[in-house]
Parts: C-alpha cells; sequence; structure tokens
C-alpha cells in the first residue's frame, strides 16, 4: 500500500457562483459515501473532477451543469493558484478507491444571470445526473469556511481571501 503523504491529488475544479446580491451559492451535501456530512458542516459550493483533457474553466461550467441545473453564467475571475486539501486518511483509503490523498482544486468565480428557478439540485443536469445537493441557499462569501467540513476550511478561507473583491463588486 502506497504511504498516505505519497498518494497524488485529484485534480478538481470548485465554482463560485455568485448572484446579482453579491451572495453565493451552497448546497447541503447528500453523503456520498466520499465525504463525510455532518449537521453542523453539510454546506459546501460545487465542485468535482476535471476529466483529461477539460481546461478548469469547462470543468467548472459542466461540474456546475451537473449539480445545480446552472447554465446561465459569465465569467468573473480564476483564481491564480491551485488550494489543496487532505481528506482524512481512513476516509482518503475509501473515497476515489483509495488513488488520492484530497483534492488538488482550481477556483472559478461565475455570475449567475438566469432566475433561481433554473437552479434544480434535485434533478441536476436535466435529471441525468445524481443529486449532489439535497437543498440550497444563498450566502454571503465570508459566512462559508464557517459551514464547510472542518477539513476543507483552509481551502475555503483562501477561496474568501482570493475572491472576495470579485463577489463585492457590481453585478453585470
Amino acid at each position: 500500500m502506497t504511504p498516505f503523504e505519497q498518494l497524488p491529488y485529484r485534480p478538481c475544479v470548485g465554482v463560485v457562483l455568485v448572484n446579482r446580491d453579491g451572495l453565493v451559492f451552497l448546497g447541503r451535501r447528500t453523503d456520498s459515501g466520499n465525504e463525510p456530512v455532518d449537521s453542523g458542516h453539510g454546506w459546501q459550493m460545487p465542485q468535482g473532477g476535471i476529466d483529461e483533457g477539460e481546461s478548469p474553466e469547462e470543468a467548472a461550467l459542466r461540474e456546475l451543469y451537473e449539480e445545480t441545473s446552472v447554465r446561465s453564467v459569465a465569467p468573473l475571475a480564476v483564481a491564480p493558484d491551485w488550494f489543496a486539501y487532505d481528506l482524512p486518511e481512513p476516509l482518503a483509503r475509501k473515497a476515489w478507491k483509495g488513488r488520492y490523498r484530497g483534492q488538488m482544486q482550481k477556483w472559478v468565480a461565475l455570475r449567475f444571470t438566469g432566475p433561481d428557478s433554473e437552479i434544480d439540485v434535485l434533478r441536476p443536469g436535466g435529471g441525468k445526473h445524481k443529486p449532489e445537493f439535497a437543498a440550497w441557499r444563498w450566502e454571503r462569501l465570508d459566512n462559508t469556511p464557517g459551514l464547510i467540513i472542518p477539513f476543507k476550511r483552509a481551502v475555503y478561507e483562501r477561496v474568501v481571501e482570493t475572491f472576495a473583491p470579485v463577489v463585492a463588486g457590481p453585478a453585470r
């Protein structure tokens, strides 16, 4: 068995979806088995793996649609750096068949330009994808680190630092 510290990170994208009021989308995770969900920290922004040959921006649009059904967006910004987090080792040994120690994420900010009725987390991707969220809400970006599972908190703090000026900007 490969030592935990030598396992690679899964390439992934995270999406900061910003509405006209400067609030960001948060979804309440379902219990998928890959990452635990607890009552106090089950919220997160959309995220997912980057497919072979896909850019982070392409992955962000695909993952957003697959998790929320949202297509009405305009690009805002891409984080200049990759942000990584480790899963707790026992969980990492189960998730993704034990191939990764965590995720290395490129974060993309998008302006949501559609109506809230476009968002459908219960039948995402037009009903073609398994729901990853049981509910959703709009939230202030600076509140998100306290709502995320603790092992992802440092990444969310960096997301807040990186995108706070973008989120605070006027809607276009």
